[in-house]
């Protein structure tokens, strides 16, 4: 009887404990190293490598060391639908990080659901989780950037604050763009917001005037451009080359140095919505993110990333998009179902992006709060006024 009853209290906890997969963890991990988001893509690589490495250093999880496959998506979201196949079915990953823009990730969704594999993206747009026929299946497609309509929701608090109601927007015509002006054509209302003017630039153009001059010519309060990358920057040269003195705020992309280097002196007074990660330094002691953010930078910056990639809005993601893996990893282990269900259930996960509360309607689970406005002033990002 004795006999019996210890082993049925011990196939109990070993039901109980986390089952992990092989010798090593995999994941998989696909970024823009070359294309033209490789400038976002490359430093997030760097990132991942960088907490995979302090993971392991502690001990890996459940005594099993994390292996990272890396691969090149070149800014293509076909190659990012076959790097995705080849790392659920050749690479047997166990989940994945990545990729670098929406228009990927909209490609990789009904791989992974089809795969049973769950992916933390790190883009900018809301479409890859968002579920139903218009966007395909989310259930196992999570990101940690914040969602655009966070990042237009903190962007017309402040435009309100400020009187800033009557608006003309420029957003590029990729993935990006396009759910960027779908959130503040949805919000506008709940703000007050009205819009002057609506002008879209394909995702490489190099001139902007032609839009600009037109929105000249309706007189807005204010300009929001919603895109990343080198875009940005050449909206803020050609508004200054027309001589436009209309307020310039950028989407929650393009805070990074890098913006300020193309554009030079084009880009001071530009607003934008950041994640605390650029003014760690002006957060208030009680901010729970302040010392996480601080020790982030501090890895980051002994590794000597900062001399090629500067810190800024981005840098974090890798690093959260991974934590949420793990940390749903030690409570149930690899098995798939479990793990996507964990990360699903994920609370009070104090990251660099934010604190994380996910949920089955929200794969995301970032807040306003998370968000703060920044300002370009005397060639760097300070808290805006």
């Amino acid at each position: 009887m004795r006999r019996t009853l210890w082993w049925l209290v011990a196939g109990m906890l070993l039901s109980a404990a986390p089952v992990f997969a092989k010798e090593t963890i995999k994941i998989g991990a696909f970024f823009d190293l070359s294309g033209r988001a490789a400038f976002i893509g490359t430093p997030t690589k760097l990132v991942a490598e960088m907490v995979v490495e302090a993971l392991n250093a502690a001990g890996g999880v459940g005594g099993k060391k994390l292996e990272l496959v890396i691969a090149d998506t070149e800014g293509d979201p076909a190659k990012a639908a076959t790097i995705a196949t080849r790392f659920i079915h050749k690479d047997q990953v166990v989940a994945i990080v990545g990729p670098t823009l929406t228009d990927e990730g909209m490609n990789v969704k009904k791989i992974v659901h089809t795969g049973r594999t769950p992916v933390v993206m790190t883009v900018g747009g809301d479409p890859v989780i968002l579920d139903g026929e218009k966007f395909g299946p989310a259930r196992w497609v999570f990101k940690s950037p914040q969602r655009s309509s966070t990042a237009v929701e903190r962007l017309f608090t402040y435009l309100k604050e400020k009187g800033l109601t009557e608006v003309a927007l420029l957003t590029a015509d990729d993935g990006f763009g396009k759910d960027g002006l779908r959130w503040m054509e949805a919000l506008a209302p709940r703000f007050g917001i009205t819009f002057v003017a609506k002008e879209a630039f394909g995702a490489r153009d190099t001139d902007m005037t032609a839009q600009l001059t037109r929105i000249k010519h309706a007189a807005p309060k204010a300009l929001v451009v919603w895109t990343i990358g080198p875009a940005g920057a050449i909206v803020a040269k050609n508004r200054q080359q027309l001589g436009m003195t209309v307020p310039l705020f950028q989407s929650h992309g393009l805070p990074d140095p890098k913006y300020i280097e193309l554009a030079g002196a084009a880009s001071e007074g530009t607003r934008m919505p950041a994640t605390k990660l650029l003014v760690v330094d002006e957060l208030p002691e009680g901010d729970p993110q302040k010392p996480v953010i601080q020790d982030f930078v501090r890895r980051y910056t002994e590794r000597g990333y900062h001399k090629q990639f500067p810190i800024n809005t981005h840098s974090g993601y890798a690093w959260d998009a991974i934590m949420l893996i793990v940390k749903a990893m030690e409570k149930v282990g690899t098995e798939p179902e479990a793990l996507r269900s964990a990360i699903e259930t994920t609370k009070d996960y104090v990251g660099v992006s934010g604190t994380y509360n996910l949920s089955p309607e929200d794969h995301n689970g970032l807040g306003v709060d998370s968000m703060v406005m920044v300002e370009v002033r005397d060639g760097r990002f300070v808290l805006a006024r």
